[in-house]
């Protein structure tokens, strides 16, 4: 009797049936959701500075009061990863640490300093007629992320839409789940705690893959969608989602090693560019030298003393000091996002080659060059087209908190609405506020 019931069970149409399920469940979950969102964001939307910064300090003391509750759920997700087979990289963007829930705490103070952009006034004027015109910046109302293994993005993102007087809806991810929940539980007692609605900030990662399809065929429940994680995940997002999505790109970052680049610059700037944190966006994953530069043979002895896999040209490995060793570069190494410690090395003869290898790999994040010559520099910016171009410093400097942004949602790839880190004033879109005295158009 028991092989029969789980025949059944099994059945192709029982499966089907399950999943269809799960998937009314899922969207049904997911629009009200939304709907408590909006109905939070129109009492942020009138929230004043004062109150929103106070719900923010909130948030920030509560995470380093209950720093050991965050921290054991994390260590479940990284053990559960771990198990599971997840990279050394993913694993490093998973794993919370004492350290790490200061500096989101750190984060969102500096956040509560930061000029409220809601109600700023983007350009005005009084007509001839007498018309008095105002264009100001207003919340884009209900934002939804759809991230993986980043607890720290369910931070950074809550902080900036309540800044921004925007409600969030998160959905992070069954690797960072344990983690997440914990995360969104204080963040909503902290707001609840100050007076602010407590649903501006929910997570549906309960629902599952589920879920996020929901998110991403929510049109008219969900203002702006932005994904943020690898190329699989933004692209789904991007070829699936039937609301408005502000794409977050993947970063095959560069920068160019130029014949007249300081050796102890260069040094510097390579070993923090690539090893500082190499399983984050902004880290070098190419870097194209200059046929006839001083600095190439110290950067590419400090790379590898630093552990780090060279995957290089031809004309790179005949050239590299003795005692490096190097793998031979393919095609499919200028496209990679290593997100490790590797490194695609390239020769090039001269500036031209460097910047049509840049136009043909590059995802349009971050570009760098390394130069003593202003005329190169100035030709890398113009002719660049990516979100942000760096001249003589780190690409590890393309991030929301090192601009002064406080944090970010995302780095934009896109060239509408939003480019490069996503603070606060790219969380807010703007309306026209027309006042007259009876006026009548003639």
């Amino acid at each position: 009797m028991s092989a029969v019931n789980t025949s059944v069970t099994n059945s192709p149409e029982t499966q089907d049936a399950g999943a269809d399920t799960a998937a009314d469940e899922a969207v049904a979950g997911v629009h009200a959701a939304a709907d408590r969102a909006r109905i939070a964001s129109r009492r942020l939307a009138r929230a004043n500075r004062a109150w929103k910064d106070l719900g923010l300090r909130e948030i920030a003391g509560n995470l380093v009061a209950k720093r050991d509750l965050i921290l054991a759920a994390n260590a479940g997700d990284v053990a559960a990863g771990r198990a599971k087979g997840t990279s050394p990289a993913m694993l490093d963007r998973l794993t919370l640490t004492p350290e790490r829930i200061e500096g989101l705490a750190d984060a969102l103070e500096k956040l509560a300093g930061l000029p409220d952009p809601v109600g700023s006034v983007a350009r005005g004027q009084t007509l001839p007629n007498g018309l008095r015109l105002r264009q100001v910046h207003v919340p884009l109302g209900v934002v939804a992320a759809i991230y993986e293994a980043r607890p720290n993005v369910t931070v950074d993102i809550a902080g900036l839409a309540l800044k921004s007087g925007n409600s969030v809806i998160l959905r992070g991810g069954s690797a960072a789940a344990q983690t997440n929940a914990v995360l969104v539980d204080i963040i909503r007692d902290s707001l609840d705690a100050v007076g602010l609605p407590s649903d501006a900030v929910q997570g549906v990662d309960a629902y599952g893959r589920a879920g996020a399809n929901a998110l991403m065929k929510a049109r008219g429940k969900i203002d702006v969608l932005i994904p943020r994680g690898g190329r699989d995940l933004i692209q789904t997002v991007v070829a699936n989602a039937a609301v408005p999505v502000i794409e977050t790109g993947e970063g095959n970052v560069h920068i160019y090693l130029d014949q007249s680049a300081p050796v102890e610059m260069a040094v510097d700037i390579l070993l923090n560019a690539k090893t500082q944190r190499p399983s984050v966006c902004n880290t070098v994953e190419t870097l194209l030298v200059h046929r006839d530069a001083d600095a190439a043979a110290d950067v590419l002895a400090a790379l590898a003393a630093a552990g780090v896999r060279l995957h290089a040209d031809a004309r790179v490995r005949a050239v590299l000091p003795a005692g490096i060793e190097s793998d031979a570069a393919g095609e499919e190494d200028w496209g990679r996002e290593y997100m490790d410690l590797d490194l695609a090395v390239a020769m090039v003869d001269d500036m031209d080659e460097a910047l049509e290898h840049i136009r043909r790999w590059s995802t349009g994040h971050t570009e760098a060059i390394i130069t003593n010559d202003l005329a190169n520099a100035e030709r890398f910016i113009a002719e660049i087209d990516s979100a942000a171009v760096i001249v003589n410093a780190s690409t590890r400097f393309t991030d929301g908190g090192e601009l002064g942004l406080g944090a970010e949602v995302g780095i934009s790839t896109q060239k509408l609405h939003a480019r490069g880190p996503m603070g606060l004033r790219e969380l807010t879109t703007t309306k026209w506020i027309v006042q007259g005295d009876g006026h009548i158009r003639i």
